[in-house]
């Protein structure tokens, strides 16, 4: 099966890449807001895909991401078999350590699936 170009590019991707964050070019304190509609990955136990919106808030420090960067990160999960605990987490826990913000918050609101409807928050306020 051959692998298609943006299917290549999310395989080689590395969020870990300087090239992904640039310098916050403002000391004032605001509010990043961004909404990604269209989070999959597939459920640890069964393989089942398991679809999500995650919403990212921060203000940002010295840092901000690069939006494709982000959409490319994001959508690298879609390969992987991960909870939805983990997966949020990891969301949380790679950009915090990355983008050192003043304050950060990720929702993520996974689509019902067996009855089952679950959202995941982590606030570094209550950290």
């Amino acid at each position: 099966m051959e692998i298609k170009y943006g299917e290549q590019e999310i395989l080689d991707f590395d969020i870990n890449n300087e090239e992904n964050f640039w310098p916050n070019e403002h000391d004032k304190d605001y509010v990043i807001k961004i909404e990604l509609p269209e989070f999959m990955a597939k459920c640890p136990r069964s393989g089942y895909p398991d679809f999500a919106t995650i919403y990212l808030q921060y203000t940002p420090n010295k840092r901000v991401i690069e939006l494709k960067a982000l959409k490319i990160y994001i959508n690298s999960f879609m390969f992987r078999h991960i909870s939805h605990e983990n997966s949020a987490n990891e969301i949380f826990d790679t950009l915090y350590s990355k983008l050192e913000p003043k304050w950060m918050k990720v929702i993520a609101d996974f689509k019902p699936r067996g009855n089952v409807h679950t959202v995941i928050e982590i606030d570094s306020s209550k950290m």
